[in-house]
């Protein structure tokens, strides 16, 4: 058989199924095992070998470097050129470079280097003719003559932390975002004159940053507190001294009359109904409620924790009373996510337009079918 055709034979046999998957498998990390000067970077634990890892990362941190998508593409082109054992060396000719990068011209391409080379990313080892290619010795030394990528693997966990923190900020950013649109959309609700909101939406329009999120976050807090501030007190009134008691018996009266009008339908729900329908409020207690006090007292410990503050607990429970202030807050736990702010819901409810529609025997009755439905 000719020497030509045992060549042959022997390239067609190491292309079979098995051959094309140890390759394929090969590529998707770099050896960290080549010889000489590629050699000398040491050792990255296995998480931080992984080229294609270490490219996402300064893809992700490119902004930090002052990257632009062009100079990312070039990369990744001359990181597809790299050779499984064959080190972290570019030998491709800048002509096939600029034609994987997509048929960008040369100058574009030698810009490119440029910047990975100002930024530590590549070392150059030209050759005295400026080609690109590898000589080993009899002994088994070897000079490597094109583009190291050496130093972009020995930054690798440089490059991983950075991009963890962009993308940590660019989560916290979204959190804090999310909360000031959900707090502007309850003051729209109870004050849709308000300045401060048109103020923010046009603030929010703008890439902010986490601290000025967090400025904004914290002047929205300051304009929804002051929904929940406590009204102007009542001038108060001379009481003369003859008569007295008539005049304080007649206030007297008119609280008990308020008092008796806000529990009007009320009536027909028990203490015991209400904490068997609304078991998630009830599963914060750690003793039985047992009537309509141990259920107050309760309620105005839950509030905090739903984003209700004390001061709109009492204000809601002067204006419809101590029972339909404590259901609402019973009902709005046991509906849970379906209810998107609690705090805006429970104003609109007891304090705000809804008032006079909220019937809490109703929600109750409802809430229960519902329960024996799903038994």
């Amino acid at each position: 058989m000719p020497f030509s055709a045992k060549i042959r034979g022997k390239r067609r046999g190491s292309c079979g199924p098995n051959g094309r998957r140890e390759q394929a498998m090969a590529f998707t990390k770099l050896s960290i095992e080549a010889a000489g000067a590629d050699a000398t970077r040491g050792s990255f634990p296995p998480s931080e070998t992984d080229v294609w890892t270490i490219f996402r990362a300064l893809r992700d941190a490119r902004s930090v470097f002052g990257l632009r998508p062009g100079h990312i593409q070039t990369l990744q082109a001359m990181l597809s050129f790299l050779k499984p054992g064959h080190g972290e060396t570019v030998f491709a000719s800048n002509d096939s470079l600029c034609q994987r990068v997509g048929g960008i011209d040369e100058r574009t391409l030698r810009r490119h280097i440029n910047r990975f080379v100002e930024l530590g990313f590549i070392k150059r080892n030209d050759s005295s003719n400026r080609k690109r290619y590898r000589v080993r010795s009899s002994g088994g030394e070897c000079i490597s003559y094109g583009l190291s990528l050496t130093p972009l693997l020995q930054r690798a966990s440089e490059l991983i932390a950075i991009a963890q923190e962009m993308e940590n900020n660019r989560r916290d950013r979204i959190f804090v975002r999310k909360q000031i649109l959900t707090k502007l959309a309850h003051l729209e609700e109870h004050d849709p004159s308000n300045a401060f909101i048109n103020h923010a939406r046009k603030a929010l329009r703008r890439k902010l940053s986490l601290p000025e999120y967090h400025a904004l976050l914290a002047n929205t807090d300051a304009e929804c507190q002051s929904l929940s501030t406590p009204d102007d007190p009542p001038e108060t009134m001379e009481l003369p001294a003859n008569d007295g008691q008539t005049v304080r018996h007649q206030s007297k009266s008119e609280e008990e009359k308020k008092d008796l009008d806000s529990n009007i339908g009320l009536e027909a729900l028990k203490p015991d109904l209400l904490t068997s329908v609304c078991d998630q409020a009830t599963s914060f207690s750690t003793e039985r409620l047992r009537n309509w006090l141990d259920i107050e007292n309760h309620a105005r410990t839950l509030a905090p924790m739903m984003g209700i503050h004390p001061e709109t607990f009492e204000k809601a429970k002067n204006a419809v009373g101590a029972q339909k202030a404590s259901c609402a807050i019973f009902i709005m736990l046991q509906l849970g996510k379906r209810i998107r702010d609690f705090a805006a819901y429970f104003h609109s409810i007891t304090l705000g337009q809804r008032q006079n529609q909220f019937d809490p025997l109703a929600l109750i009755k409802r809430l229960s079918e519902n329960n024996e439905r799903t038994v």
